[in-house]
């Protein structure tokens, strides 16, 4: 079987959740702020992506991150680029942590337009996705926004998200479809059916041979995703966090069965870089141990 082969059966059968540590520029220094590391340490970006760096090895050389809790990481492409104890990062994750690794490759949102934040334009994607390819990555994962329940910002965010899963399939890889619904979206409910309804028809334009998974925002009715979370053409159904505190996420992931979390502020919650290393990996344990839990039902 080969490496692929082997990491896309772990990401359909395998138990745990998929760890977000792709926080890119705009994001990044509210993390760092969160873990205790505030603007001071750094002046310019590389500084700060080497202190981000810092805090993400941290977290993958951790004894509590392993892949049997774990089943991915989502990371920046900054991060792909660097090296983890001497391995390319995406190596080592799945040869020292048997964990999947994946790369963010959106870059970022446009204003708000019709209800909706569309992805802004990627250059050089078919680029990036042949580095990502020969540097080991399994799929990818690329974000839009609906902020409010329009019939036609919905459309338009789904169509843009599978066209350009459709392109990153072609380049050997598996893309994470993620059109997130904003948790205060007044509408909430009726976003959730626009959304539905257009994965649905745009799933069903896929090939027999072509493959997407996807990471929603946790509906307002429990399993409301179970189509999606059964389908042939969808090798995991995951969800984001997205505002929600990791108590609240994980209360409201228990009760959908068969989706798995994708958490990124949730899964650091509590983390500090003045934390010993007993006490940080005691955290990041407990962290890892409620979000699993909440991701085996």
């Amino acid at each position: 079987m080969s490496k692929f082969e082997q990491q896309l059966a772990k990401i359909k059968t395998g138990n745990g959740f998929i760890a977000a540590l792709d926080q890119s520029g705009g994001s990044t220094p509210k993390a760092l702020g969160l873990y205790g590391v505030t603007e001071e340490v750094w002046s310019n970006d590389e500084e700060m992506f080497t202190v981000v760096h810092q805090m993400r090895t941290r977290i993958v050389t951790s004894p509590s991150f392993s892949g049997d809790r774990i089943l991915g990481a989502i990371l920046f492409e900054n991060t792909m680029d660097r090296e983890i104890e001497g391995k390319p990062t995406a190596d080592y994750l799945w040869d020292i942590k048997n964990v999947v690794p994946f790369l963010k490759v959106d870059k970022g949102l446009i204003d708000e337009n019709d209800g909706v934040q569309m992805m802004k334009p990627i250059p050089g994607l078919d680029q990036l996705l042949q580095k990502a390819k020969s540097k080991n990555i399994f799929g990818t994962k690329m974000r839009s926004v609906i902020k409010q329940a329009s019939p036609s910002g919905v459309g338009a965010i789904v169509v843009q998200q599978f066209e350009l899963g459709r392109q990153i399939i072609g380049a050997g890889l598996v893309p994470i479809i993620e059109p997130e619904i904003d948790i205060h979206c007044p509408q909430k409910a009726q976003a959730e059916e626009l959304l539905r309804t257009a994965i649905t028809q745009e799933l069903n334009r896929l090939s027999a041979t072509e493959a997407v998974m996807l990471k929603l925002t946790l509906p307002e009715k429990d399993n409301y995703y179970a189509d999606f979370v059964r389908h042939a053409k969808i090798v995991k159904v995951v969800a984001l966090s997205g505002g929600y505190s990791r108590e609240e996420a994980n209360g409201l992931l228990s009760r959908n069965n068969g989706v798995v979390a994708s958490f990124s502020r949730a899964l650091v919650e509590g983390l500090n870089a003045q934390q010993s290393d007993g006490a940080f990996d005691k955290m990041l344990g407990a962290s890892i141990d409620s979000i699993c839990q909440a991701s085996s039902t």
